[in-house]
């Protein structure tokens, strides 16, 4: 005869808010006498007027009822975090000090949050006038949710402090970074980058200075190892590390003698998005005309060029059009994800003649950027054409993704 199956086991789940399961196990083990339980009666009252006040009115009852799970969540919070979960310690803490205590623990851990930077952009940190709507909404959120923001917000922290101490010896801090619109990752990056290729630098780079290391670099036919800097502090290490990776990939592509340099540092360019160069127009355009000057005068861009690109000089556009022309597809510098599909698939059907678009800019591309433009089409296709013609990619998961990611895709 065949036995039945054991019944499986059932998990109950307490969902009493923290303080309450807290309370009620120092009672039960005696932690918590009759005195303090009076004590709590008594000042859970006072508290919730106090915080209904604070929010909006003492005087509604729904604002009254919004304050009690309030500061029951606010002392939930404190004792939660400050027992690591455990009853006996939490119990024990609301026995030795006063309800409210616990609550103010609460709100003061909230307020440390909302003070610590949400974005890694500089000048975004937050405004002082949004503290109390943000205290509203994280009194009444879990513990969970709290060391998950804590830990998000940490992180936000460290790349910040990482990117002040990288540029501290450039004589640039927080306010050239929020004036130049930069983020902690991006000047993390120039950092690891500039100490790897100019150790010995004393200003950060603009785009012309930052073209001239890669280019010594790129004479010594040798390539540098990437590292951290010997006196970045040990607590900022973690996250230059997570980034260095990333840097490594990319320092690859500059030393890469068969790629051109000054289209990767273009301001459109998704190469440069990552990093924080200083702006310096004046600079760009002397070394502009500097070239003209060694070079036969360069041809100008021809009409059917001004027409199909549309004044489009971006990387991803003008990849985007010199691939519908291999495909033969209709000419375009920004492809939907429908339209990015269709042209995938008829790289599939009929395949890519590369030479068309490379007689394309032979024949009207301007003629100072014609050999940058052959080498960043010539690379693309060295680097792409495999993903793009492979029958593997039965959804074509694998060259939409690097059509995302190398030419223009609108979301």
């Amino acid at each position: 005869m065949p036995t039945s199956p054991a019944p499986s086991a059932l998990s109950l789940h307490d969902g009493r808010p923290f303080f309450e399961k807290a309370l009620a196990y120092g009672l039960q083990h005696g932690l918590i006498d009759a005195a303090k339980l009076e004590a709590i009666n008594t000042e859970a009252p006072k508290g919730i007027v106090q915080i209904a006040r604070y929010f909006g009115s003492e005087y509604l009852r729904p604002e009254l009822e919004k304050a009690r799970e309030r500061i029951v969540n606010l002392v939930s919070l404190y004792l939660e975090n400050s027992s690591n979960g455990d009853l006996h310690q939490a119990a024990q803490s609301l026995q030795e000090h006063s309800f409210l205590s616990r609550s103010k623990g609460g709100s003061d851990m909230l307020k440390r949050l909302i003070a610590m930077p949400e974005s890694s952009h500089f000048g975004m940190s937050g405004i002082a006038d949004a503290q109390t709507p943000l205290l509203a909404l994280w009194s009444l959120r879990s513990h969970t949710e709290y060391l998950a923001e804590l830990a998000r917000r940490s992180k936000i922290e460290q790349a910040i402090e990482a990117a002040l101490w990288l540029v501290r010896p450039f004589a640039l801090d927080a306010g050239d970074l929020e004036e130049a619109g930069a983020d902690a990752e991006s000047v993390i990056r120039t950092g690891l980058l500039v100490h790897t290729l100019a150790p010995r630098s004393t200003e950060w780079p603009n785009a012309v200075a930052f073209e001239k290391m890669v280019l010594a670099w790129r004479r010594k036919k040798a390539a540098p190892a990437l590292g951290l800097p010997a006196a970045l502090p040990e607590a900022l290490q973690d996250v230059a590390e997570s980034l260095r990776a990333g840097v490594q990939t990319d320092l690859a592509r500059l030393l890469d003698a068969s790629q051109p340099v000054r289209p990767l540092l273009r301001a459109t360019s998704a190469f440069r998005s990552r990093y924080f160069l200083v702006e310096d127009p004046l600079a760009e355009v002397d070394h502009y005309h500097h070239a003209l000057e060694e070079d036969e005068p360069p041809q100008p861009p021809s009409r059917t060029w001004l027409q199909l690109t549309q004044d489009h000089d971006d990387e991803p556009s003008l990849l985007t059009l010199f691939l519908c022309l291999a495909a033969g597809a209709p000419r375009k510098t920004l492809l939907t994800e429908k339209t990015a599909a269709s042209l995938v698939r008829k790289i599939r059907k009929t395949g890519l003649q590369p030479e068309l678009a490379t007689a394309f800019i032979d024949s009207h591309a301007p003629g100072a950027y014609r050999d940058d433009y052959r080498r960043m089409w010539h690379g693309f296709v060295q680097e792409s054409e495999r993903t793009l013609r492979s029958d593997l990619d039965y959804q074509l998961h694998d060259a939409l993704a690097l059509l995302r990611r190398e030419c223009n895709v609108a979301a």
